[in-house]
């Protein structure tokens, strides 16, 4: 199973910035393999929304991080929340997942349901994405 939040910019236009778009063919192609589903939330930009993304992206440009220009704007760095899939598990009587994620917020908020085991999404950086990645992981605790 993938929780994936949406990104208009990764998922659909292939920004080289992230690597949402990444993460979700990776989940996807995996799926397809290996059976599963992805929950997609509409959180966009950590669920600042587009507007404020874009604001977020200007300010990246003047060389802050995706963290500080989060804060800049008011927001904290990730402002997403998990219950719906909480919602959605039970709805479905799942109890039990293999997770695709790097997300250690995913993890603990999925408190109702056992991870049997949790697999990395492993994309390869690029120029674009390089400083992203590494704020995911050095300032956020993403496992990467």
């Amino acid at each position: 199973m993938r929780v994936h939040s949406e990104c208009l910019t990764g998922d659909a236009l292939g920004s080289l910035k992230c690597d949402c778009g990444d993460q979700l063919a990776f989940a996807l192609d995996t799926i397809e393999e290996h059976g599963g589903m992805v929950i997609y939330l509409r959180q966009e930009g950590r669920n600042i929304g587009l507007l404020n993304k874009i604001n977020a992206y200007a300010l990246q440009d003047k060389g802050l991080n995706t963290v500080e220009a989060n804060h800049q704007l008011g927001f904290a760095a990730d402002e997403r929340t998990y219950e719906m899939v909480q919602f959605i598990l039970n709805h479905y009587g799942i109890r039990k997942i293999r997770l695709l994620t790097n997300n250690p917020d995913k993890i603990s908020a999925l408190e109702g349901v056992k991870i049997v085991e949790r697999l990395p999404i492993v994309i390869e950086p690029n120029a674009h994405n390089e400083q992203y990645l590494r704020v995911k992981k050095d300032e956020m605790g993403h496992l990467l």
